[in-house]
């Protein structure tokens, strides 16, 4: 038997409320720290990365931001895409644990606590990055003092780190009811407002880039509920991904049925995403006006190989998903991780195609290293590829933040309760 599983036979379904009772002691081998070499090596490797991309944070911070590619005509880059993208992937845990919970129906089977602290580690990864694309993080202080309430900038600093709080606040919540602290009401209650949160901050996430009328590709009132159906696809596709490698690594007792439950639910998330980018193409495609040069960017032009990853690895997930010959749990994790890297795909997309068509054009800007990332040539040279590409140091201080989130997901596994109590 593995070591993981010593302590007791694991709860089979983590929404019965009625034995929260029955569970007030939950096992002491839930509460110890995991005894896994293979663990403590992911722990100090995360730390090792985390470090360096400390290092070369502080290089960016006394060089500036002129060592990366961002520049005035394309001033958001690679921590944001990374923001966007993670803040999406924090959606999947709190969703699948806190909408069971809120409508009282059957959840998952006992992986409520550790699909919540992915999201939390998600979370963590979100708000670094946006730490590591300020200037001059040290006077972030300056944003609350000089807040501007109108900015939907401000509104997502506010409703994010509510978002992280309430995420601790639920996690904490489910070990004290498993503990038997926490009532039954008061845990539907605070998963309501879970969920709630949820939706919100993925939708002001949106506004950000809905509310520019200057871009083209983001001024549409499609862009919230599309950003919560993909933070679903790439939230689910975590949590299914990660709970089949901790269930066969031990930690977790899921039935083969719960995971086949979280395929279908997967399945059905990627058509609703494909069908608002359908419905997106289409509208601004039909007119034949301006809208018809984001399509031809998006599926001829230099964002091509990103469009069409997205859609072929999308439909790949989907079809995997929905067809039971096909849910075996290797399938499921190749699934799985298509519908992150197509909703990553589809985050390079938004962002830089936002800065591809350029909304100054009459204006003729100096072309210079300022200006514009590629400023060799004319501004339609600088236009002809793509606008943007991160420069190496953007990759690593992204890196170190990604193994950030790594690092707080894993000792999580080791020293907190995550697995469900004996009954």
């Amino acid at each position: 038997m593995s070591e993981y599983m010593q302590g007791g036979a694991l709860a089979s379904d983590d929404l019965d409320f009625s034995a929260s009772s029955d569970r007030g002691r939950a096992s002491e081998h839930a509460s110890t720290a995991v005894k896994s070499p293979a663990l403590n090596v992911a722990i100090g490797v995360s730390a090792v990365v985390m470090v360096v991309g400390l290092v070369l944070w502080f290089m960016q911070l006394s060089g500036g931001m002129v060592q990366t590619a961002m520049r005035n005509l394309d001033s958001w880059g690679l921590y944001i895409t990374g923001f966007m993208f993670f803040v999406g992937l924090s959606a999947g845990g709190l969703i699948i644990s806190s909408v069971p919970k809120a409508l009282g129906i059957r959840g998952f089977g006992g992986i409520s606590k550790v699909a919540v602290f992915s999201s939390i580690a998600c979370t963590v990864v979100a708000i670094g990055l946006v730490v590591v694309d300020m200037g001059q993080p040290f006077r972030v202080w300056e944003l609350f003092v000089y807040s501007n309430l109108g900015s939907p900038l401000m509104w997502d600093i506010i409703v994010l780190s509510t978002y992280l709080i309430l995420s601790c606040v639920y996690l904490w919540a489910q070990i004290q009811a498993e503990r038997g602290k926490v009532s039954a009401v008061a845990l539907r209650v605070i998963s309501v407002i879970a969920l709630v949160t949820a939706v919100l901050v993925h939708s002001v996430t949106a506004w950000i880039f809905s509310l520019q009328q200057g871009h083209e590709m983001w001024h549409t009132a499609l862009l919230a509920p599309w950003f919560v159906s993909s933070a679903l696809v790439c939230g689910t596709a975590l949590v299914m991904a990660v709970v089949i490698g901790l269930r066969r690594a031990g930690y977790l007792n899921v039935e083969q049925d719960n995971i086949v439950r979280l395929a279908k639910l997967l399945g059905a998330f990627v058509l609703v995403d494909l069908y608002f980018f359908g419905c997106d193409l289409l509208t601004e495609g039909f007119p034949g006006g301006a809208g018809a040069e984001v399509v031809a960017m998006l599926t001829q032009g230099p964002l091509a190989p990103y469009f069409w990853f997205e859609i072929i690895g999308c439909v790949a997930c989907a079809v995997i998903c929905l067809t039971p010959a096909l849910r075996r749990n290797g399938l499921l994790v190749t699934a799985s991780l298509l519908a992150i890297a197509g909703i990553f795909c589809k985050r390079v997309q938004l962002l830089v195609g936002g800065f591809q068509i350029t909304n100054l054009a009459d204006m003729a800007p100096a072309v210079n290293s300022m200006s514009i990332t590629y400023a060799d040539g004319t501004l339609a040279d600088a236009y002809a590829n793509l606008v943007y590409w991160p420069t190496p140091l953007e990759a690593g201080v992204t890196l170190g933040v990604v193994a950030l989130g790594f690092l707080v997901f894993f000792l999580g596994l080791k020293f907190l309760p995550l697995r469900p109590s004996e009954k």
